[in-house]
């Protein structure tokens, strides 16, 4: 029982500090408002994949970096610091495991033209029409911001009971001396008509699903846009 107890002292410590240290890795990813006055609600996509207008889960992750700590390169030409946060994003290390998982289920024949290798997405530019990893599929890409639809697999082109939108957004603000990235997350019911007024997840999945996005949005950043 000794050794038990200290090898079990030893496991809450070490979860108690790896806690800490993601909670003061993010502590720069912040959730600002997001309503429904946001561009994602009034864009073709959201109202096409969500017909019945049902409730969404919706939020907006902001990191800001002073100017002078990003690559100067992404600087040059518009549109270059935007693929690369996208490129963070699907290629740093905080999506290894979803990537890993999906690889498992659905990597194969039919799904060979995919994005699958971290090279290949931390390489790829994004256009329109891209597919990461048979679960997420480049909808709009403009010079500050690039939006992906998810929920299920694009082979699915329809309606689907479980979908969303996923909007990648970098932004140089020379006025404050920062470059302002963005991930912003809309998720719905959409076939068929919700009978709950409160979207699609319970709090404790909410909960964390913003952790995530904060371990995105950290790793992308660190991975492909500053020095």
């Amino acid at each position: 029982m000794g050794l038990a107890s200290r090898l079990f002292k030893v496991s809450i410590a070490g979860t108690v500090a790896s806690v800490g240290v993601f909670f003061g890795a993010t502590r720069n990813d912040v959730f600002e408002p997001m309503d429904t006055t946001d561009p994602i609600f009034s864009s073709p996509f959201f109202k096409k994949y969500n017909p019945n207008r049902n409730p969404t889960l919706h939020d907006n992750c902001v990191r800001r970096v002073p100017l002078d700590q990003i690559q100067p390169s992404l600087l040059e030409n518009k549109g270059k610091l935007v693929e690369a946060f996208c490129a963070g994003v699907w290629g740093g290390m905080g999506y290894i495991p979803q990537r890993a998982y999906l690889a498992r289920k659905y990597r194969g024949p039919e799904t060979a033209n995919q994005l699958w290798d971290r090279k290949d997405l931390l390489d790829n530019s994004y256009e329109v029409g891209t597919i990461i990893t048979d679960h997420f599929q480049v909808l709009e890409k403009t010079e500050d911001r690039i939006v992906v639809r998810c929920g299920d697999s694009p082979r699915i082109t329809e309606v689907r009971p479980s979908d969303g939108l996923f909007e990648m957004g970098a932004v140089i603000k020379q006025e404050e001396g920062v470059a302002e990235f963005t991930l912003k997350s809309c998720f719905y019911q959409g076939l068929g008509k919700s009978d709950s007024d409160s979207g699609p997840m319970p709090a404790h999945i909410e909960w964390l699903h913003r952790q995530y996005t904060k371990l995105l949005m950290e790793t992308a950043v660190l991975k492909k846009c500053v020095k």
